[in-house]
């Protein structure tokens, strides 16, 4: 038999395993389940990758996000594979319909839980017997499914109940509770796991306190025209990122705005922009990072609290994949929690919404018109209608206002984290369940940190601009 490590090198020109990929690897290829933690930069894809030229049959990896599979259909084109295919929105008609008629010939196949969710996409994977089932940004079962994107709980629906393949959940980071879900949700049976710890040494983290969203916005901008990046900048707000964007830019700083509400080409332009390093600063929602490989970001800041700590935990581990020193910040205003509340709650069906469902199938009708005619809007009416499908009216309200609450309880448990008196790194781990075992110099905003000892100050002096149009811009935007 030959060596994994022979296959490591011919195939992908690696000589030695990571930590942790060569026992994951070793349980895919022996047929069982595997739930694998592995830290962002550890080189989860591989864990797939290898298997799929061992195991005899297609590699199906469903993905949460267009850039991610783009990203990785990309890198293993770079490795030389041709018979590999992102199978989403960006493929369109008879070009589509090639595909799914010809999926047996591909090596490594990706999806999303929404794609899987089509009929036609369900009709062609009958037809093909997979050799292995990947979940990749696993965690997104428990952080997505309950609320956002409720097809990543029928994932299980839609896996070959006969000769099943195995099932292989990869995240960087995962609590015991979202385990559970995943082994749940997923139906798997005593799956092997492998649980790295979390702890990301070289990543140093601070909170900025300040007093108002403009003095926010001025700090930011100040910062980074004085260090060096790459880096990239959190925002809740589309409006906001544009804003950051136009600031820098204006400071001859290479920066663009990046989310949800641009073009898939567009996205795909920027985060190519991004990683070749003709961008120097990414301005981004959450639309932005997961999955993407650029290993020397030097900075992620946050000017927001985010929704949950695994959030957190998920945009910070985008810096310092390269193993050098990197610096996460978050930059705080008072009322900061009350704005991500809202943001993170509004698309949340309300118990009206129950009612106006409940009316229209006594009426006959298909539910869908509270979409059709805006009564809803469409992540509002996902979540609905897969509630109302499960569960009785009455329990379905209960439900809606337990999943607020929880919503609520993370954001305040973030918060807390922030203004805490407490090591973060301390508290980050221990929330995933794990203990510190040492503390680096400039560990955190807590213990101390200095700046000058983790990222480069900006050599050259690009006579910047004042900041007042853009913070009275910022004013004029905000909710």
């Amino acid at each position: 038999m030959v060596e994994l490590e022979q296959l490591l090198q011919q195939y992908f020109g690696y000589t030695t395993f990571r930590p942790g990929q060569k026992e994951v690897i070793e349980a895919v290829i022996q047929g069982k389940d595997v739930i694998a933690l592995l830290p962002t930069g550890m080189g989860k894809s591989l864990c797939y990758q290898l298997p799929g030229y061992i195991l005899n049959g297609p590699v199906l990896i469903i993905s949460p996000l267009l850039s991610l599979m783009q990203d990785q259909v990309e890198q293993l084109k770079r490795f030389g594979e041709k018979r590999v295919i992102a199978l989403n929105s960006f493929l369109q008609g008879t070009e589509k319909r090639l595909v799914l008629e010809n999926l047996s010939k591909y090596r490594f196949i990706f999806t999303s839980p929404e794609m899987l969710a089509t009929q036609a996409t369900q009709n062609a994977f009958q037809m093909v017997q997979f050799s292995l089932i990947v979940v990749d940004e696993a965690h997104c079962i428990s952080q997505w499914g309950f609320d956002f994107r409720p097809d990543y709980l029928k994932i299980s629906e839609w896996i070959p109940k006969q000769q099943r393949p195995p099932i292989l959940a990869l995240s960087a980071t995962a609590t015991k509770t979202v385990v559970e879900d995943i082994k749940t949700y997923l139906n798997m049976s005593n799956p092997f796991e492998y649980i790295h710890s979390v702890e990301r040494a070289n990543l140093h983290y601070d909170v900025v306190n300040t007093q108002s969203v403009e003095e926010k916005f001025e700090w930011i901008i100040n910062h980074i025209r004085q260090t060096e990046g790459p880096g990239i900048i959190y925002s809740q707000s589309r409006k906001k990122t544009v804003a950051y964007a136009e600031a820098l830019i204006g400071n001859h700083i290479r920066a663009a705005a990046y989310h949800a509400g641009m073009g898939n080409e567009d996205r795909q332009f920027i985060q190519q922009q991004f990683l070749s390093g003709e961008l120097e600063w990414i301005c981004a929602t959450t639309a932005f990072g997961m999955g993407v490989h650029k290993e020397n970001v030097h900075q992620v800041i946050h000017d927001h609290i985010p929704a949950t700590m695994a959030n957190y935990m998920q945009e910070v581990g985008r810096a310092g994949r390269d193993g050098e020193d990197a610096l996460a910040i978050l930059v705080y205003s008072p009322r900061d929690e009350d704005y991500t509340q809202y943001v993170v709650t509004e698309d949340l069906p309300e118990a009206f919404h129950v009612t106006l469902y409940e009316e229209y199938v006594r009426r006959g009708e298909n539910p869908k018109k509270m979409l059709d005619i805006q009564q809803i809007n469409e992540t509002g009416y996902r979540v609905l209608s897969y509630w109302m499908e499960q569960l009785p009216a009455e329990e379905v309200i209960q439900k809606l206002n337990s999943l607020k609450q929880q919503k609520i309880q993370q954001i305040m448990q973030v918060a807390t984290f922030i203004k805490g008196e407490h090591c973060m790194r301390e508290q980050l781990v221990a929330y995933f369940d794990q203990e510190l075992e040492q503390k680096p110099t400039n560990c955190c905003h807590y213990c101390g940190i200095k700046y000058d000892d983790i990222i480069d100050e900006r050599s050259s002096d690009y006579g910047y601009k004042e900041l007042s149009n853009w913070a009275e811009r910022l004013c004029s935007i905000l909710p």
